[in-house]
């Protein structure tokens, strides 16, 4: 992501400032930080509330791509607040994803009037994907349960391999995530609504990650300038 990032931003007419990664973490002082006009954070779990917290400090705004931290939200919120920060945050950035996002929770409105229709959301990911389900799945199903009576949480079962999934612990108020891991997938997601008479597809592929990477330089741009705690949903304000 980093390399696709980076071309993205140069091809916009951007200069990178700073690269960091896991062989020059030394570098990631607050002097060379202070160079930016903006942080683009694709990291890991491990480190993005670090990072965050980093860039906050020495007023940098920072856009943050990196999921398995959104349990700490708040605290991020508030960091953000009482250092006057920016941060723009999401799932995924891509411009199609986002207009999916929007969409599904319209489409899932709609078919709070049909409960006969039972859904579920399908993602599908390479094999180096370490987190299940996906965050882009997360919110996908988040946007579903916001609009269906009938659907009070998720559940995910993950298909890895010759791995046999089973959904026998599905409660029928929980929304299947179904997971699958196979070789060079970029993301590909689908929400299903399947009845006795027919089925109805929505889906989402991504053929690179090229769309995520111009989503994320499109934030920093967006957020340049800005003071506050934004979601993508910010930027990208559907009506």
């Amino acid at each position: 992501m980093g390399k696709i990032i980076e071309k993205i931003a140069i091809d916009r007419k951007h200069e990178i400032v700073l690269k960091i990664d896991q062989d020059n973490q030394h570098e990631l002082t607050a002097e060379n930080l202070k160079k930016a006009d903006v942080a683009i954070e694709f990291s890991t779990p491990a480190t993005v509330l670090a990072n965050i917290k980093q860039c906050f400090e020495v007023g940098v705004p920072v856009v943050v791509g990196t999921t398995g931290w959104h349990g700490n939200i708040d605290d991020v919120k508030q960091a953000c607040e009482q250092h006057n920060g920016s941060i723009i945050y999401a799932t995924n950035f891509s411009v199609g994803v986002n207009i999916f996002f929007h969409i599904n929770k319209m489409l899932a409105k709609l078919m709070n009037n049909y409960p006969y229709y039972e859904v579920q959301v399908e993602e599908i990911h390479h094999t180096q994907k370490l987190d299940s389900p996906s965050g882009t799945a997360i919110t996908i199903a988040e946007g579903i349960i916001e609009n269906l009576e009938n659907k009070k949480g998720w559940a995910n079962v993950l298909t890895a391999g010759s791995e046999e999934a089973t959904d026998d612990n599905i409660k029928e108020d929980q929304l299947l995530i179904e997971s699958f891991r196979i070789d060079s997938v970029p993301g590909t997601h689908t929400v299903i609504y399947d009845s006795e008479v027919d089925s109805i597809e929505f889906k989402h592929t991504a053929h690179n990650r090229n769309g995520f990477a111009l989503g994320a330089v499109l934030a920093a741009e967006w957020v340049h300038n800005k003071k506050g705690f934004y979601s993508v949903q910010d930027m990208f304000d559907f009506k």
